[in-house]
C-alpha cells in the first residue's frame, strides 16, 4: 500500500485529492504520522542524561499518544509530553490513545549518524510481527501503533537530534477497497447516535485502546474488544472492525490502519473471506457540538494473505520530505523562565489544534486587562485571565491584606499579611509575577471618588482628589479592557462612566450571599464607527451591543454613600466560598468570548430565551450573553439582556456631555451633592410622577368594593 506524503499542503488542496487506481482497482493509501514533540519532552530528556543516564546508551521505555479528534486539515499528529518517560504516560488525555515507543539517546553525533536505520527498522518490524502472530496484539492492541526515536542532545547548545520511525508492515500485494465514503452516507442517524454512544461505553471500559470490533444489528451498535472475536463472529456476515483514525483527510484512513490490517489478515483472514468492512472514528468537537460523522467507511478491504515475506517501512520524513533526521534548538526555551512561557502557550494552542480551530489566541494575549479590585473577585479574576494567556493585568485597590483574605483569595499568602499586611495592590501583582514570571503587571494603590461620598472645600482634599481622577482616567485609556470587583455600588460609578466616554469593554462583577451578577456594559464605539450589519437572516430578538445596559441602567435611584452606619458582617464581603470563583470564572470567560466575536463589543445579546443558536449572537467559544444571574441556592443562571436608560446616572448622553463639557468641575458636584445625578438625568421627575399617579389613584374614590 502507498504512502500519503502530501500531508502539508492547505486544507482546500488536501480536500481535492482523489483515490488511486492501479489496474482498475481502488488502492488504500494512509497517511503517516507527523511527530509533536513538546518542549517539556525535551526538558525532561535533558534532566534524565545528566541525572539519571549519564553515558548509558541503554533503549528505554517512553510513551506518546495521538487522537481523533483533531479538525479537517491539521496534521496526524502523534505527540511526546514531559510525562511519556514516567508510567503517567501510559495514561493518554481522555481523548488519546496510546502509542508504546522505545528511545535511544546516543552519547555523540556519529554514533546518531552511525546507527544502522534499516537494522533498527526491521528489527521493530519485526516485534510486530510477533505480537500478531503471537496473539499479543489481540490482548494489547496498542502494540501495533509503537515507535521507535532515535536521539542525540547536545545539552552544551541545547542542540536535539532525532529521528522517528512508526514501523509498518508492507505486504507483498496493495490494499484494495470497493468503496469509501463517511458513515453520514451510509448510515441512519440513529445508527450514528447509537455508534456514539457505543463508543463511549467501549472508551470507559479500554482507556487509550484505539482498535475494535464493530457488531451492526439494525439500528443498534455495539464495540467489542478484539480478544472476543470468538464470541461475536457470526459465519456468512462481513466482519466489520475499526480504529481511532487520526488522519484529518476526507479520503485517506490514518497509519495505525496499515499493522492492524495485517493483524486482521494474520489473524482471521480465511474465516472472513479475506475482506472486512472498516470504520475509521473520528471524533470531532466544533462550538461545542460534537460529530462523529467524518468517519470513513470502507467497504470491501481486501486483507493481505497470512504469511509470506514482508517488506517494512516507517522512517519519518524532515521538513524537505526526505528521509532524514530532525533537529531542534531549544537555547532559549530550555530557560525555566521561557519554558514557562512555552508550556503555557502550548496549552491554549492544544484547543486550537483539536477543538477551536478559529480561536485566536493573539487577540486574548495581547489584550490589555484593568482589575478595579484586588480582593476576592479580583484575584479569581486575575488567576482566570491568565489561564488564558492574558499577560497584560493592572490591579487597583486601596487595602491591605488581612488575616482573614488568603484562604478566600488566591494570590495572597499568610506571610502578605503579618506586620500590618502588605497593600493588596501591589501584593496581587507580585504574586501573578511568582506564578508565571512573564507577566506584565503592576498595582496601583489608588481610592476611587464616589458619588456621596464629600470631598469637601480643603484645596488640598480637591487636588488630591483630582490627581486620583487624572490617574484613573489614565490608567482606563491604557488598558483595553476594565473590571469592576469593588465592594460598593457607588465606587463603580466613575469607572463606569469613564469607560462609556472612552469605548472601554467594561465587565461588571458583584456578588451576594449565595448570588452573583456578571454582565458586560453597552459599548459605545468611537465617534465616526460604523456600525456592523448582520448577514444572517435570522428573526431572533436581540440587542445590539451599543444598546446594551449598563450597571447603572437599572437602577432609578443615583448612587450614594452605602459606607455609613454598618455593621461587621456588612463591613465584608460576606458570601459563600464559592461564589466569588464562579463569578470570577465566568465574568473572564465573558471578557475571553467578546474578544473572540467578530464585533467585539458590538456583539448583541440574544433577548429571545431560545435555545438554537443565532450566529450573531455566538462566538468560536458559544454564546456571549449581556448578563449571567447566578443563584448558588437552586444551582442556576439566567441570562437576561436589559436595554440602556436615557435616564442612566452613569452612561447616559446627558451625564457624559456634562462631564466633557465642565471635566473635575462636573465631578466636584456629583461628590458633593447626594442628589445632584438625579436631578441632572431627571430622575427626580420621574419619582415625583411616580407619587404623583400613585395619589391620584387613591383619590379619585372614597368607594371600596368588597367581593
Amino acid at each position: 500500500a502507498k504512502c500519503v506524503t502530501r500531508h502539508f499542503k492547505s486544507a482546500s488542496n488536501m480536500a481535492t485529492d482523489e483515490q488511486t487506481e492501479v489496474s482498475g482497482e481502488r488502492v488504500l493509501q494512509f497517511v503517516p504520522f507527523v511527530s509533536t514533540l513538546e518542549a517539556g519532552f525535551w526538558h525532561e530528556l535533558t534532566q534524565r542524561k545528566l541525572n539519571e543516564y549519564h553515558l548509558s546508551e541503554e533503549r528505554r521505555n517512553v510513551h506518546g499518544y495521538y487522537t481523533c479528534s483533531d479538525a479537517p486539515g491539521l496534521p496526524t499528529n502523534l505527540i511526546l509530553a514531559y510525562n511519556s518517560f514516567s508510567p503517567e504516560g501510559e495514561r493518554p488525555p481522555p481523548h488519546g490513545y496510546l502509542s508504546p515507543g522505545t528511545i535511544l539517546n546516543t552519547n555523540t553525533l556519529e554514533k546518531f549518524s552511525g546507527t544502522d536505520k534499516n537494522k533498527i527498522r526491521d528489527e521493530e518490524a519485526a516485534k510486530i510481527q510477533e505480537d500478531i502472530a503471537s496473539g499479543a496484539a489481540l490482548v494489547t492492541p496498542n502494540l501495533l501503533s509503537r515507535f521507535f526515536l532515535l536521539t542525540y542532545a547536545d545539552l552544551k547548545k541545547y542542540n536535539f537530534h532525532y529521528w522517528f520511525l512508526f514501523p509498518a508492515v508492507v505486504p507483498a500485494h496493495s490494499i484494495v477497497y470497493e468503496r469509501m465514503t463517511t458513515v453520514e452516507s451510509v448510515w441512519s442517524p440513529a445508527q450514528i447516535t447509537n455508534l456514539e454512544s457505543a463508543f463511549d461505553v467501549f472508551k470507559s471500559a479500554n482507556p487509550g485502546i484505539g482498535y475494535f470490533l464493530v457488531h451492526i444489528e439494525k439500528e443498534e451498535i455495539v464495540l467489542h474488544k478484539l480478544s472476543d472475536f470468538g464470541n461475536m463472529w457470526r459465519p456468512g456476515h462481513r466482519l466489520t472492525v475499526g480504529f481511532c483514525d487520526p488522519s484529518t483527510l476526507d479520503l485517506h484512513p490514518g497509519w495505525p490502519l496499515r499493522n492492524f490490517l495485517a493483524m486482521v489478515g494474520w489473524q482471521w483472514g480465511e474465516q472472513v473471506g479475506h475482506k472486512v468492512d472498516i470504520l475509521c472514528y473520528r471524533d470531532c468537537t466544533t462550538r461545542g457540538k460534537r460529530s462523529v460523522g467524518r468517519t470513513l467507511y470502507l467497504g470491501g478491504v481486501t486483507l493481505p494473505p497470512r504469511g509470506g515475506e514482508n517488506k517494512a517501512v516507517g522512517w519519518e520524513k524532515n521538513e524537505k520530505g526526505k528521509l532524514g533526521p530532525k533537529l531542534v534548538n531549544l537555547s532559549a526555551s530550555m530557560d525555566p523562565k521561557m519554558l514557562a512561557e512555552s508550556a503555557v502557550d502550548l496549552n491554549l494552542k492544544l484547543m486550537r489544534w483539536r477543538l477551536l480551530p478559529s480561536l485566536d489566541l493573539s487577540s486574548i494575549s495581547e489584550t490589555k486587562c484593568l482589575l478595579l479590585g484586588a480582593g476576592t473577585l479580583g484575584c479569581s479574576v486575575a488567576r482566570c485571565l491568565m489561564g488564558w494567556g492574558v499577560r497584560h493585568i493592572t490591579f487597583v485597590d486601596n487595602s491591605s491584606v488581612s488575616f482573614s483574605n488568603p484562604v478566600r483569595q488566591s494570590l495572597f499568602t499568610f506571610s502578605d499579611c503579618v506586620d500590618g499586611g502588605k497593600r493588596k495592590a501591589m501584593a496581587a501583582a507580585e504574586s501573578l509575577k511568582s506564578i508565571f514570571p512573564g507577566m506584565v503587571t503592576a498595582g496601583v494603590e489608588l481610592n476611587i471618588p464616589m458619588p456621596g461620598h464629600a470631598v469637601g472645600t480643603s484645596a488640598k482634599a480637591i487636588d488630591q482628589t483630582k490627581k486620583t481622577v487624572e490617574l484613573l482616567e489614565e490608567l482606563i485609556l491604557s488598558h483595553d479592557a476594565v473590571f469592576l470587583l469593588m465592594d460598593t455600588r457607588e465606587s463603580r460609578w466613575l469607572p463606569t462612566m469613564l469607560c462609556a466616554l472612552h469605548s472601554k469593554l467594561c465587565i461588571n462583577a458583584a456578588l451576594g450571599f449565595d448570588t452573583f451578577m456578571v454582565m458586560r456594559h453597552g459599548y459605545r464605539p468611537p465617534a465616526g464607527s460604523t456600525l456592523p450589519v448582520s448577514d444572517t437572516k435570522s428573526k431572533r430578538t436581540k440587542l445590539p451591543g451599543n444598546e446594551l445596559g449598563c450597571y447603572f441602567c437599572s437602577d432609578v435611584v443615583a448612587p450614594t454613600n452605602s459606607t455609613r452606619d454598618r455593621t461587621l458582617d456588612q463591613q465584608c464581603t460576606v458570601t459563600r466560598p464559592g461564589v466569588s470563583m464562579m463569578a470570577g470564572a465566568l465574568a473572564s470567560e465573558l471578557l475571553v468570548s467578546l474578544v473572540q466575536h467578530p464585533w467585539r463589543g458590538l456583539a448583541p445579546a440574544d433577548c429571545s430565551g431560545e435555545e438554537d443558536d443565532d450566529p450573531d449572537t455566538m462566538c468560536c467559544l458559544g454564546l456571549v450573553p449581556h448578563q449571567i444571574r447566578g443563584f448558588l441556592s437552586r444551582f442556576q443562571n439566567v441570562l437576561p439582556a436589559s436595554k440602556s436608560f436615557d435616564k442612566c446616572t452613569a452612561c447616559s448622553e446627558t451625564v457624559l456631555l456634562h462631564y466633557k463639557k465642565e471635566g473635575f468641575d462636573f465631578l466636584l458636584k456629583v461628590f458633593d451633592t447626594p442628589n445632584f445625578l438625579e436631578e441632572l438625568t431627571g430622575l427626580d421627575k420621574l419619582h415625583a410622577s411616580v407619587e404623583d399617579s400613585q395619589v391620584w389613584e387613591l383619590s379619585d374614590s372614597d368607594d371600596f368594593e368588597i367581593a
